[in-house]
């Protein structure tokens, strides 16, 4: 832009800047004291971020999952967390759901009334810069592309609903029945994007 000989630039940002992190953590709509629901939810979550890593054309190096108790409720306090490390550096669901449960087996305790878990996706590398530098190894792990595996999934939930595939250990056919899932008695109607949910007016 000029006006009178000077000018102005402005720098425009084409893209945002790649992700650092992905994380999916939620409060429980109920205390967790056992184990299996806490898979679920953390499958829940690994799944989630798995979704967001693809979206962005990204694989994570490394997984961190943790699991608390609420800092407002009296009794024992529990507060722990694992890393675990992939490699290679992945965007399958199943390898991040994997990694995200044994991580959780690791440091699960009983006893303890958990509020909230969470699983955040670290060491983020681009797709195509990934497959580049798995040019260097001289005998790279052996693994199964899962590439249009992931594709395809993705593509029916996008067009049927979050969770139409899935996979299992996220108790998804049991509903709410695990108790872990946020209550919902107070949530806005989602007129506009649940057919169920439109009010209808009746003269």
């Amino acid at each position: 832009m000029s006006r009178k000989g000077w000018s102005i630039h402005i720098s425009l940002e084409q893209a945002p800047a790649p992700k650092q992190q992905i994380a999916c953590t939620r409060s429980f709509g109920h205390p967790i004291t056992t184990l299996p629901p806490l898979i679920e939810a953390v499958s829940e979550f690994a799944s989630r971020a798995a979704e967001k890593l693809r979206h962005g054309n990204q694989r994570a190096g490394a997984l961190l999952v943790f699991a608390h108790t609420s800092p407002f409720r009296p009794g024992l306090r529990f507060n722990k967390l694992a890393t675990m490390q992939l490699h290679p550096p992945t965007s399958d669901t199943k390898a991040l759901v994997c990694a995200a449960v044994s991580g959780l087996r690791r440091i699960y305790e009983p006893g303890f009334q958990l509020s909230k878990a969470g699983v955040m996706l670290m060491d983020l590398y681009s797709a195509t810069e990934q497959q580049q530098s798995d040019l260097l190894f001289e005998e790279p792990a052996p693994k199964r592309d899962h590439g249009k595996l992931m594709e395809a999934m993705d593509r029916i939930n996008e067009r049927y609903g979050k969770s139409t595939v899935h996979i299992a250990s996220t108790g998804r056919t049991q509903e709410d029945a695990a108790g872990w899932r946020m209550r919902q008695e107070r949530r806005t109607p989602r007129y506009t994007t649940k057919l169920s949910e439109i009010p209808i007016a009746r003269a």
